[in-house]
This record gives structure tokens, C-alpha cells and sequence, in this order.
């Protein structure tokens, strides 16, 4: 199983990120990697919707994806926010689709974009990056 890494930024606190395979359960160690910044941080109070917006970036990464593996990212953006993303190497943007009532799926972003205080995809060369801001009290 890969590890987890941590690096120091030279213009704040350090970022964790982890490459997994292309699989949906990739989502259990993504949701780990989360949380255990989100507690080193002292923001334990966003471990809830942490878990429940790097499950769906990553859902949608497994599904979209072009290549065997994804990265996940979790870094501070301030003290307060803290951005979870998932770099993939597909350049097809997320479409945030409203599900009728019988579908099973559909609602990941807009689940997403209701805890996240912002979040949006960042797009290049070799893929894109989907990230979400998350907002701690204080």
C-alpha cells in the first residue's frame, strides 16, 4: 500500500498527499489521510465533512480517471481552511448533475458544494486537479 507523505511549504504549514490506485477503495485511505491532518492541524471539528468530500472527489476520480492511479492532497490554505483535492489525469471537467429521486448517484457535488466554503477544478496540461474548501470555526 503506498504511504502517505508529508512536506514542509516554505510559505506555511506542511501538506499531506497520497497516491492510490484508481479503485473505489481508495475512498477508506483517502478519508484516513484526511482526518489525520485535519487532527495534527487541530481542526478535528471539519473530520466529518472532510471524510464526506474527499469520498466524493475520489468516486469521481475512480469513475472519470483515465490512468491507475489518483493522488490525494490535503494542505492548509490558512489557518482556518484547509483544502482537500484529487488530482487525476483526465481532462474531462466534473458536472454537478442534479439526480432524480430513484438514482442511486448524482449528488457527490452538490454534496460537495454544500459543505465546502468554495471549491472548483483546476485544469492542465496532463489532467486536473478537483479541490474544496473547507472552512474551520474560529
Amino acid at each position: 500500500m503506498p504511504q502517505a507523505t508529508t512536506r514542509a511549504r516554505p510559505t506555511g504549514p506542511p501538506g499531506y498527499s497520497q497516491t492510490l490506485p484508481r479503485k473505489p477503495e481508495s475512498a477508506a485511505p483517502a478519508r484516513r489521510l484526511t482526518d489525520a491532518a485535519l487532527c495534527c492541524w487541530g481542526l478535528g471539528e471539519l473530520a466529518d465533512d472532510g471524510a464526506l468530500v474527499v469520498s466524493e472527489l475520489v468516486a469521481n476520480a475512480v469513475q472519470y480517471a483515465r490512468r491507475e492511479s489518483i493522488r490525494v492532497v490535503v494542505e492548509r490554505v490558512s489557518e482556518r481552511t484547509v483544502r482537500v483535492a484529487v488530482t487525476d489525469f483526465s481532462r474531462e471537467l466534473p458536472v454537478v448533475c442534479r439526480a432524480g429521486d430513484g438514482d442511486e448517484g448524482g449528488r457527490g457535488l452538490l454534496l460537495v458544494a454544500a459543505l465546502a466554503s468554495d471549491w472548483g477544478t483546476d485544469t492542465h496540461r496532463w489532467g486536473k486537479v478537483v479541490w474544496a474548501d473547507l472552512e474551520g470555526r474560529g
